[in-house]
């Protein structure tokens, strides 16, 4: 029995490979041909020049500019990596996503870092201005120009221009200042004496002495409000004082009090923290405690 085996020339052998070859390239660009068409994104023309969305319903629509806009803006992300669905009704829960992320963007554009380009943030301690003010300096707050600190060993109120950190003047006479309140134009100091003082500073006459507005608060003053009306002042002796302006009267509430220390409003109702029984309280507007809330009992002692 003989067999015969026939080796091809080099010619047919190269031609065949290449055959293969071919149906292999052509088989690729079949399946990106399909794999492309899949997922294809939508293009239109917005002020004058081509833009691509990921969307494949979109193209047809009259508002393509503007769905484009809210999406290269994160205002919105489609109802699915590759549709937008625009003629689709929008839930409640799409309409909330869509005005948070409106607020959101409002905010970033419209803040005063972006009006000063200062998209920075400070990477050291070595980066930080550093203002002296007085001695033991308690709390601060800012009228939107410039912050004002109660300095409690000093007996003094300083002003400093927030945009550089220079100290601009010292109000005296602040016995044992404490907490800060900015409202109606003026600046409101509690200072920590027994019974407690609430002083007042007319941020557009020149410095010098602060004015007592009243030395009837309850004892040690620290934290201080305002609900739109009156002043609230929290007092660690146990009590919360509402002082009520022009004519200034004193209404001192202790029933429900252990060691007030701060105090805040919310658009509407007053909250006091409670150091003596780890407690957060929320009061009515005659300020009785009407929601007492457990917090932790690790707090800070003076």
């Amino acid at each position: 029995m003989k067999i015969q085996i026939e080796i091809a020339p080099p010619r047919i052998q190269m031609h065949r490979r290449f055959v293969l070859f071919e149906a292999i390239v052509l088989a690729l660009i079949l399946a990106l041909t399909g794999a492309v068409s899949r997922t294809k994104a939508d293009t239109g023309t917005c002020g004058g020049a081509s833009t691509t969305l990921p969307f494949t319903d979109v193209s047809g629509s009259g508002f393509f500019c503007q769905i484009a806009s809210a999406f290269f803006t994160g205002l919105t992300s489609g109802t699915s990596a590759t549709t937008y669905s625009p003629g689709n009704n929008v839930t409640r829960e799409q309409m909330a996503a869509f005005i948070t992320r409106t607020l959101d963007q409002s905010l970033k554009r419209g803040s005063r870092r972006a009006a000063l380009k200062q998209w920075w943030t400070p990477t050291s301690t070595n980066g930080l201005a550093l203002t002296t003010v007085g001695n033991s300096p308690e709390l601060v707050e800012s009228d939107g120009a410039d912050l004002w600190v109660a300095n409690f060993s000093s007996n003094s109120v300083s002003r400093v221009r927030a945009s550089d950190g220079k100290k601009l003047e010292d109000w005296t006479g602040a016995t044992f200042a404490f907490g800060v309140l900015v409202a109606k134009g003026q600046v409101f100091v509690t200072g920590l004496t027994n019974p407690g003082n609430l002083y007042q500073i007319d941020p557009s006459q020149p410095a010098g002495g602060v004015t007592t507005l009243t030395s009837s608060l309850g004892a040690s003053p620290s934290g201080i409000a305002f609900d739109g009306a009156r002043v609230w002042t929290a007092n660690r002796g146990g009590s919360v004082s509402i002082v009520t302006l022009n004519p200034v009267s004193v209404n001192t509430v202790t029933t429900g009090f252990s060691q007030p220390y701060g105090i805040l409003y919310d658009g509407a109702n007053i909250w006091v923290t409670d150091r003596g029984d780890n407690t957060l309280k929320k009061l009515d507007a005659s300020g009785n405690v009407i929601q007492p809330v457990t917090v932790d009992n690790r707090r800070y002692q003076k």
